[in-house]
């Protein structure tokens, strides 16, 4: 067997793509289908889209022998989740031209459109480029958005943070010309030459992810990445960060070989540093990731086969120098800050809580209409948070009142639950092709209910995180929830308990195929021992374990025996 034998399919047609070329200008120019080949679907993904059909109509559209109603999901990476409002605006009117009337903020700080039809393809992306923002990379197997801690009460480490995330995702960004010439009618290149000095012909085995955290907050979920980078402060300044690396969510039900991983400490580095690491990292993985098994391919995997030392000493050995040993720091919690804050320059921000990431007006809830108001007015940015959130940033004393006076007009200042604030939601069905369950479409309804066992046992105002997948895949890091919910089959669901609130442990499978009518008689007599067996300032997570009801050293925790 020749060594090309033995590399994944999705390997051979990265090595045959000319650099991510495929057929694909030829599939966009045919119009007989809303499809595209399925070589070139994988090509897609790195050009940041993925092909997708309505699931709701695809047994309607069989009996008349029509193709599945196909449409594109388009993910705008934004570095460290900040735009400006005019970039808000241009996104708010392509939903409406291009897509359904209605745009996700994901749990990676980027946006989702969808519904995007393949003759609109190429217009859309070039409106997608006037606005100053691209698709590229945004999927694939590459180093996806590099997320950053959103906290503007720490201003100028905020500003020096963003900018190192910003570096890190324009020096790992894709150089292959193969973008610009099939959306944008850029210039054609010779692809017989090597265009990718750090990815190389192939790119790397699976996707990569990389966050910047700044303590006390987790909100970038640290252990869930491949690749983060921990702030560590001195008198009030940055001087440099811890490096984690292998954390991952995914897995597949029934393959034990497959796991959720949290990531290890691999050491400490000066921030000029930071890009060089996270280079030589990415390097690393290249050369030694799986690519005959991409169910294996992800950096987790990798390091679990070399060992945490031996890809240290290969990280180091591509750097020239060593690793310093980690320093301390602690975090107090992973989610957002709702309501007002000041900031230390004087500006105010608003943290605004977006029921599954999804931007939509319906009947009186006019959520699109009323964020187009702000941005028509507002002077300061907009952040994408990693919780799915988005924060109105920046606003001075002389627009804080007209901003508020919108808040208030369209009803959006009311408090939410701690268990709803801290909730995520993948967009699982109708689209999601991985999905087998519901998600963002029944998470909203789970909690109306889960509040009324939460209110009678006084729990309202206590923060419980809690997550959904419509599939093991983990794109809302379940894994890492006080209570996570991965889709099984239509309305099953695998309940897991444990995880810890600040993200920095997994939970435990604690009942598996549970009903979707039968979650909240199986979590109430949890949630009412918790209110009164608890210890003081004790989490859901931590007392589920202490009291016994999963036991945390486990062994195969996250598959049925």
């Amino acid at each position: 067997m020749s060594e090309k034998d033995k590399i994944s399919d999705v390997e051979k047609i990265k090595a045959d793509s000319r650099f991510l070329r495929g057929t694909l200008q030829e599939g966009l120019e045919n119009l007989s289908t809303g499809a595209f080949s399925s070589n070139d679907q994988q090509l897609l993904k790195f050009h940041g889209m993925y092909q997708q059909d309505d699931r709701d109509v695809r047994s309607q559209r069989r009996k008349y022998k029509l193709e599945k109603a196909f449409s594109f999901m388009l993910r705008i990476r934004v570095p460290g989740g900040r735009i400006t409002p005019e970039q808000w605006l241009a996104i708010d009117e392509m939903s409406d031209r291009f897509g359904n009337g209605n745009f996700k903020l994901t749990t990676r700080q980027a946006f989702q459109l969808h519904g995007v039809i393949k003759g609109n393809l190429k217009g859309v992306m070039k409106e997608i480029q006037q606005a100053t923002m691209d698709t590229i990379a945004a999927c694939g197997d590459v180093n996806r958005n590099v997320m950053c801690a959103v906290n503007p009460s720490l201003s100028p480490i905020q500003r020096e943070t963003l900018e190192i995330a910003q570096a890190i995702s324009d020096h790992l960004t894709p150089r292959s010309g193969a973008y610009a010439e099939i959306w944008l009618d850029g210039e054609k290149v010779d692809t017989s030459k090597e265009e990718e000095p750090i990815y190389g012909k192939v790119y790397l085995p699976r996707k990569f992810k990389i966050a910047v955290a700044v303590p006390p907050s987790n909100d970038v979920d640290i252990h869930a990445n491949d690749l983060s980078f921990v702030a560590i402060l001195e008198k009030e300044k940055l001087i440099g960060f811890n490096v984690l690396v292998g954390g991952g969510m995914g897995m597949t039900h029934g393959q034990k070989e497959t796991y959720p991983r949290v990531a290890d400490l691999l050491g400490f580095i000066d921030k000029e540093r930071v890009v060089d690491v996270a280079e030589k990292v990415v390097l690393t993985q290249r050369d030694f990731g799986n690519r005959e098994n991409r169910k294996q391919a992800r950096l987790k995997y990798t390091i679990d086969t070399l060992g945490l030392e031996k890809f240290r000493q290969e990280v180091e050995k591509r750097l020239g120098y060593s690793l310093e040993l980690p320093r301390e720091f602690q975090f107090t919690g992973n989610g957002d800050f709702y309501g007002w804050q000041k900031g230390e320059d004087g500006l105010s921000h608003f943290t605004l809580f977006v029921e599954g990431g999804r931007i939509f007006d319906k009947d009186s809830f006019k959520l699109r209409e009323a964020l187009r108001e702000i941005a028509k007015i507002h002077q300061g940015s907009f952040y994408l948070t990693p919780n799915q959130n988005l924060l109105i940033a920046d606003i001075s004393v002389k627009q804080e009142s007209k901003i508020k006076a919108i808040l208030k007009k369209w009803d959006l200042e009311q408090a939410v639950s701690g268990i709803r604030g801290h909730s995520l939601a993948c967009v699982a069905l109708p689209t999601c092709s991985l999905a087998l369950a519901e998600a963002e479409r029944y998470l909203p309804n789970l909690l109306n209910e889960l509040e009324e066992v939460i209110d009678e046992a006084g729990l309202r105002n206590d923060a419980i995180t809690i997550r959904m997948t419509g599939c093991p895949n983990g794109c809302a890091r379940p894994y890492l929830a006080e209570i996570g919910l991965v889709g099984r089959s239509p309305h099953k669901y695998h309940l897991y308990l444990g995880g810890g609130f600040l993200g920095d442990r997994l939970g435990r499978l604690f009942q598996a195929d549970v009903k979707d009518d039968e979650i909240v008689e199986v979590l109430r007599p949890l949630i009412f021992r918790y209110a009164k067996e608890r210890e003081e300032g004790e989490k859901f997570g931590d007392f589920v374990i202490r009291s016994g009801v999963v036991n945390e050293s486990q062994k195969n925790s996250f598959h049925i025996e």
